[in-house]
């Protein structure tokens, strides 16, 4: 098969993608292209291992940490880095990057995953830091002192794991979350409110209900203007406020749905077009697991579940075969490490209308708890907090189980 597939985006889902495409027999050339110019890394450690990690590090040295190692079957795959691309023409094949060049495809893999999104309020910019990339770790990393004043705006995973390091980094951090306890979306809020009260015996300070309003300040941000009027003294402020998934490069394609992220079929074929796949974050599609609504979902195994699907979808289309029509009903799960606590989770939790704490005292979240999550009283969600490995591979072949019968 001889057909130039692009690949657009170059973190994990990028890699998998290309890695998906030999894997499904696809011999032609295959070039992904990335923004950033360091090559496919791990993100989970930039909150927490790279975001402490002693020393003084350079850049490469971290990325070094977390680089993952590429197969040899995408020894020839073309790596280009450090090239954003702007502008892609479906009609004509052709993808322009920022420097003006032209790439051409005879078919493309979008895998530009998100970008964080940033508050638009008044005051100073400088000393105000998102977190998502490397360099947004190194920033951050710089900035974070003994004895600093860190306010962490956002009270979900990415915001409790950054004012988990911070803490231990011996800063003083206040986390401001307008909408309820820490991670309540989904946790749901007898847990979050018990993981509040964790955090906050450790020594992180919690404003809830309130809205950041603006930054006061000269040149560098010296506080948080809060919407009842107080102002929080900050040295520093994280924003970790959500994301937005990277499809302006797309935007000039009629036919595709871009409102979030690139609507697919449950093939991950981009709605409208029989040559652009979608993976990772970027891609929303059905998932039958729960339901036929599509949705986005910002897990670690995403990427690599979606990139399956969809390099056995574009190579089918490329052969001129049908592409195949088993469901597509990936678990979505994810960790997350906050000081003593471990969270894993299978499933939607989010989508539930129902928890059910089944072990343990939420007020002893480190001897282990486990929730399941329910909607229209159908399992769709499982949160483990500390419990052993063991237990967790368990829980996760249970959950797995559904999906098979899905």
């Amino acid at each position: 098969m001889s057909a130039h597939i692009a690949v657009v985006g170059a973190s994990l889902a990028g890699l998998r993608a290309a890695e998906q495409l030999r894997a499904a027999g696809h011999t032609g050339p295959v070039t992904v292209l990335g923004a950033e110019r360091y090559g496919p890394y791990n993100r989970p450690p930039l909150s927490k291992e790279l975001l402490s990690a002693p020393g003084d590090p350079t850049p490469e040295e971290l990325h070094a940490k977390v680089a993952f190692r590429r197969r040899a079957s995408v020894a020839d795959v073309d790596f280009r880095l450090g090239l954003p691309v702007v502008e892609a023409d479906l009609g004509r094949g052709r993808l322009t990057l920022e420097s003006g060049e032209a790439v051409a495809f005879d078919a493309l893999v979008a895998a530009t995953g998100l970008r964080p999104r940033r508050l638009d309020l008044p005051g100073p910019l400088a000393g105000r830091h998102a977190l998502r990339t490397l360099d947004d770790c190194v920033a951050l990393r710089g900035a974070l002192h003994r004895g600093s004043r860190v306010v962490v705006i956002g009270a979900g995973f990415i915001g409790c794991e950054v004012a988990a390091t911070a803490l231990r980094q011996g800063c003083r951090v206040t986390v401001v979350e307008p909408a309820g306890a820490p991670m309540v979306r989904v946790l749901g809020s007898e847990l979050a409110q018990a993981v509040q009260r964790h955090h906050e015996a450790a020594g992180i300070a919690f404003v809830i209900g309130r809205f950041p309003v603006g930054f006061t300040g000269g040149t560098r941000v010296a506080g948080v203007e809060l919407d009842d009027g107080t102002t929080l003294d900050a040295d520093v402020v994280v924003e970790a406020v959500g994301s937005l998934p990277n499809v302006e490069w797309l935007a000039g394609n009629s036919g595709l749905d871009l409102s979030d992220g690139v609507l697919c079929d449950n093939r991950l074929l981009a709605a409208g077009t029989d040559r652009l796949v979608a993976v990772g974050d970027v891609a929303r599609f059905p998932n039958p697991l729960f339901d036929d609504v599509p949705r986005r979902v910002e897990h670690w195994s995403v990427p690599t579940d979606t990139a399956k699907r969809a390099a056995a979808t574009l190579t089918a289309l490329l052969g001129g075969r049908t592409p195949d029509p088993a469901p597509f009903a990936p678990v979505p799960s994810f960790w997350s490490d906050q000081l003593d606590l471990r969270f894993q989770s299978f499933g939607s939790p989010g989508l539930a209308d129902e928890v059910r704490l089944e072990e343990g005292d939420p007020d002893r979240l480190r001897d282990g708890v486990l929730a399941l999550y329910y909607r229209q009283s159908v399992h769709v969600g499982t949160v483990a907090v500390n419990l052993p490995p063991a237990r967790q591979r368990e829980l996760r072949g249970a959950f797995g189980a559904l999906a098979v019968s899905a």
